[in-house]
């Protein structure tokens, strides 16, 4: 059964479940994992943060639980008829389409984006499957990495992410699975996922790639899902050690959290997108102190969400728990550029080889 199929026949039974009820005279309802932090558990299997067993039921006994079924079969009914045609939709353009489902047109983009997210859950496929990408694709790659992507012409073109590309790297498509992307070789020792494009662009300038045989990934800030299942494909499938250099603030601490353990709103398929071995190497409040960079005063926000952090199942270990502690009683956080004040060339000779126990 090829993917395409099986997600057919998977919403297509989700269909049937509800024509049942009504068949029997039942009223049908949909019971979805609760997607709430108190819901989050360690799945030891993975070693990934997943739902737990807590439920939400949506039941048509009333008018926002009908609504809720409602919208979900005339998204499937979308869903089926782009598998049907060979084409995909933003899930922007999902909203707009939306626009002539009579009185069940979503009222914002974020409610259409929320039952898209319900719809994986409910379904345990994944957003590519219905065909759904999001306005952007993913970030970029530069390193000595060969892949295989099928192109317009349904074919497959090979692409080294260090000869066959410009300085902007090689671009992640919004669906990266085998069937579009395959990873062929690589003479590379570990990945370097960098939050900033500056700092991303100072690496490749800098020659890091090639001088320490890494490959360098661009997040760009929080993480595209692609960009996470690429990191999650090129450390399961070719051995690769994944290192997370990031700002220093709890924003950027949660961009590793998210790759490493997985994110609240996406833990329904965190053993699709989480490398719990990433380790991170960004700006910790210890490297403010031990190297006195420049930083910016904590804001009441930035506060909150440190404080948040320590509840955060995500950040439970001694060091995570002990470099929030330090950020709030500094009451200082600092960006990776911040290295630059010893020079432009420091955070590539001196700074990561020391986080990364490098030699040349």
């Amino acid at each position: 059964m090829s993917r395409n199929e099986n997600t057919e026949e998977q919403l297509k039974n989700f269909v049937n479940t509800i024509y049942e009820a009504i068949k029997n005279e039942d009223i049908p309802e949909i019971k979805i994992k609760s997607r709430t932090r108190d819901n989050i558990v360690l799945d030891a299997l993975y070693g990934v943060w997943k739902y737990g067993d807590q439920e939400v039921r949506r039941t048509a006994r009333k008018i926002d639980g009908a609504e809720f079924i409602a919208k979900s079969l005339y998204t499937i009914n979308f869903i089926l008829d782009m598998l049907k045609e060979s084409k995909s939709s933003t899930l922007r353009e999902m909203y707009y389409i939306s626009e002539g489902w009579k009185d069940y047109k979503f009222a914002t983009q974020d409610e259409s984006n929320v039952l898209a997210e319900d719809m994986e859950v409910m379904t345990e496929l994944m957003r590519e499957d219905f065909h759904l990408r999001p306005e952007e694709n993913g970030a970029s790659i530069i390193g000595d990495i060969t892949i295989e992507e099928k192109n317009r012409k349904n074919e497959f073109k090979r692409i080294n992410c260090r000869d066959d590309v410009g300085d902007a790297g090689y671009n992640i498509p919004y669906n990266v699975e085998e069937e579009k992307v395959r990873l062929i070789s690589h003479d590379a020792d570990m990945i370097v996922a960098l939050e900033t494009g500056g700092m991303f662009d100072r690496l490749v300038e800098n020659k890091f790639d090639e001088d320490f045989r890494a490959i360098l990934v661009h997040l760009k800030g929080q993480p595209a899902r692609s960009t996470r299942r690429m990191l999650k494909r090129m450390n399961e499938e070719m051995g690769l050690p994944v290192y997370i250099f990031t700002d220093g603030d709890p924003w950027s601490f949660r961009i590793y959290a998210s790759v490493a353990y997985g994110a609240i709103k996406t833990a329904h398929i965190s053993h699709w997108l989480a490398v719990p071995t990433a380790e991170f190497v960004g700006i910790s409040a210890s490297d403010i102190l031990n190297y006195d960079l420049p930083t910016d005063k904590l804001n009441d926000k930035d506060i909150s969400a440190l404080n948040s952090e320590l509840q955060d199942p995500r950040f439970q270990n001694e060091f995570w728990k002990s470099e929030i502690e330090t950020m709030l009683k500094i009451n200082q956080k600092a960006e990776q550029q911040a290295l630059a004040k010893y020079g432009l060339n420091f955070v590539t000779d001196t700074y990561l080889p020391e986080k990364l126990n490098l030699k040349r």
